[in-house]
């Protein structure tokens, strides 16, 4: 079985390929089509076209707004031996079954581009991808994926018309996969710009741009879903859609039926790495807030709550007197950082950011992220079975911690055995306490029925239950003894904490 992955779709400028493709809708009920001359069907929108035929009519936005749809061709020069590395890293644990999932396309060797020229292994090696763009100011600033020109040593910029510009990249966020480039132009056809929030499920849009290469190609599709969370890209909530996006559609823009860009076409989930009936697009109302703060100071300022968090379940909530899974459940605090100084706790759950429900652990990041770093914000936890409100100033982000699946390893002292829970425990020894920069904990030394069906491992240090902190084998017993059916373990594995879901009944 070939591996599923998200694709960021950029392509290699030699790829050659023959294209044969359908998109075929069937509607029922749809009324009795109206005879429009095709000069009028031309000047209408496909929101004025469907009302008046059923079916939306996309040449009149792609007459208006398909001018200022750009190719983009980016240029590197690569070791060859590094290559495959620094275009094809993958920021993930590979122990992740998530791992495979994401692959970004660019102009590395071995992808159909830059695998001509001398030298051998270690010389260096030019490659050239190719992705999209559109125009936003009629005086040259040009939204795209910050991965299409990523490492570029040239980027240069095609119109319709066939004028070409060298570009000027201003600022790329990786964050957000957003870049804005600059070229040296005056009166130059502009996009309009909407709001992805008024968009709904189920509507037509359409994305415009250089799939494999072929310039100003239009697809078209409905949205399939909205503040779409994707493993490892916690600061984008995706428009998902159907509209057929392949390598090469990379930053082009996706528009509504009004002819207004509401995304940026970044990524495809696949198998083969074309096209598959999934598309990912970040919303344009997030990328406008990142080229407006690349443009004024060349980088993007993000808030942080100093936090790890994770999903909640139907078992993690029973566990916390809840009685629905809701909100982010804070598995880790950052020692001395904004959550910390406010009062959060490991084992609150987070549920709202200044009045705003937190749906889960996915869109916190986001939200916090939103935040301007020194302001002050009004978090809502869930905490010994009652909502709190915490006053925190935010920070400013950085990388953090997360729960890997490797194993430590166990020590030779005596340990007792819960058989409820399944484990084999004993207590830290002080130079463990040390290493480990923890003031208590229980080393599980065998793990078993219900641990076991909950991914506890050897290795794993037992830090509390149900919030409650432990400190000794008899009060584990005591705890696990006198739980209902299910408890929530939070341990430590590696140098990250995150609570385990165990079900006892």
């Amino acid at each position: 079985m070939k591996a599923k992955i998200l694709t960021r779709s950029a392509v290699a400028a030699a790829v050659a390929v023959a294209l044969s493709a359908g998109y075929v809708a069937g509607h029922n009920n749809v009324p009795a089509p109206q005879v429009i001359a095709p000069a009028q069907a031309a000047a209408l929108m496909p929101a004025e076209a469907a009302a008046k035929t059923g079916i939306p009519d996309f040449s009149g936005l792609v007459e208006t707004y398909g001018p200022a749809v750009v190719n983009i061709s980016a240029k590197h020069v690569v070791k060859e031996t590094s290559a495959r590395s620094s275009r094809n890293q993958l920021p993930m644990d590979p122990d992740d079954p998530l791992y495979q999932f994401f692959k970004r396309f660019g102009g590395f060797p071995g992808f159909g581009g830059g695998q001509g020229g001398p030298g051998g292994p270690g010389a260096d090696r030019p490659s050239e991808g190719l992705g999209s763009g559109f125009i936003v100011s009629s005086d040259g600033y040009i939204l795209t994926n910050a991965h299409v020109v990523d490492n570029a040593n040239v980027v240069t910029v095609k119109l319709t018309d066939k004028r070409e510009y060298r570009a000027k990249v201003i600022g790329a966020d990786k964050q957000s996969d957003v870049a804005v480039l600059k070229i040296d132009a005056k009166d130059l056809p502009t996009v309009k710009i909407g709001d992805p929030n008024g968009s709904k499920v189920g509507q037509w849009v359409v994305a415009i741009g250089s799939p494999y290469g072929f310039d100003n190609t239009v697809t078209s599709g409905i949205i399939s879903a909205k503040s779409r969370a994707l493993p490892n890209e916690n600061y984008t909530p995706f428009i998902q859609t159907d509209v057929p996006v392949n390598p090469g559609n990379s930053g082009g823009p996706l528009f509504n039926l009004q002819g207004e860009v509401i995304g940026i076409n970044s990524m495809i989930y696949s198998q083969t790495g074309g096209f598959q009936g999934l598309s990912f697009a970040i919303p344009i109302n997030e990328a406008i807030k990142v080229k407006d703060a690349l443009i004024k100071t060349g980088h993007v300022d993000r808030g942080r709550l100093g936090v790890t968090v994770q999903g909640m379940n139907q078992t993690l909530a029973n566990s916390f007197g809840m009685k629905s899974p809701q909100g982010a459940l804070v598995s880790s605090v950052e020692p001395g950082g904004p959550a910390a100084k406010a009062g959060l706790q490991p084992g609150d759950v987070i549920t709202a950011l200044n009045g705003v429900p937190v749906s889960d652990s996915t869109s916190l990041p986001s939200q916090v992220a939103g935040l301007s770093p020194g302001s002050s914000a009004k978090v809502t936890v869930w905490r010994d079975k009652s909502a709190k409100d915490l006053s925190v100033t935010i920070g400013a982000l950085k990388d953090a911690k997360t729960a890997s699946a490797k194993t430590g390893a166990g020590g030779d002292e005596a340990s007792a055995q819960d058989a409820r829970l399944g484990v084999a425990v004993r207590p830290l020894t002080p130079e463990e306490k040390q290493n480990d920069s923890l003031s208590r904990g229980l080393l599980v030394q065998q793990s078993g029925g219900a641990a076991a069906s909950a991914g506890i491992q050897p290795g794993d240090v037992i830090l509390a239950v149900n919030g409650q902190p432990v400190t000794s084998v008899q009060q584990l017993k005591s705890m696990v003894e006198h739980a209902g059916d299910s408890i929530a373990l939070l341990i430590q594995r590696d140098d990250a904490q995150i609570f385990v879901p165990v079900d006892l009944g």
